[in-house]
């Protein structure tokens, strides 16, 4: 049993870098851009009550929050959409991998044992889909933030272009 947990991970963390390169080609596609707006689970509170919450407290306070640094909020000055984009690319990369593990799992089911293909699943995901479901929850809420962003600087933009509007009109 430890053999097969220790495979699941090991094929889990190999499967991060199989999602990074197939994602640095597929980022350079149309297609990308269709699965950059991807919302699995859109509920709250079906995000909370298969664990999400707990997931995302897990890497908030473990050494995984060191992994990828692009996508956290420093300060109030950080580039909302850099950091949506980071974050986009961490979410489909999960989702290559998760991919990538699961049919894994499935083949090691089928022709090694049941178990060994269960445990590389609940591995992949705790590892792949858990943090692709937790990019997208971050990704709705900097949706807002932006939004928010947005709409002083319309209503400011709106301001300036009547004032400016206002003032060529005085000259004739």
């Amino acid at each position: 049993m430890i053999k097969y947990l220790v495979f699941g991970i090991s094929i889990s963390f190999i499967s991060w870098i199989v999602g990074m390169l197939f994602n640095s080609i597929l980022i350079k596609t149309e297609f990308y851009k269709k699965i950059s707006n991807l919302n699995f689970i859109e509920s709250e509170t079906l995000n909370n009550n298969i664990g999400l919450s707990y997931f995302k407290w897990i890497v908030k306070n473990t050494f995984f929050k060191f992994f990828n640094q692009k996508i956290t909020l420093k300060n109030k000055k950080m580039n909302l959409r850099e950091v949506r984009k980071e974050m986009t690319i961490a979410e489909i990369s999960h989702l290559i991998a998760f991919i990538f593990v699961s049919i894994i799992a499935i083949y090691k089911g089928f022709t090694q044992s049941f178990l060994l293909g269960l445990i590389i699943m609940l591995v992949n995901l705790l590892m792949n889909l858990y943090p692709s479901l937790l990019q997208q929850e971050n990704k709705r809420r900097i949706d807002k933030l932006i939004k928010k962003q947005v709409k002083p600087m319309a209503s400011t933009g709106s301001f300036v272009l009547v004032l400016i509007t206002f003032s060529f009109s005085s000259f004739y």
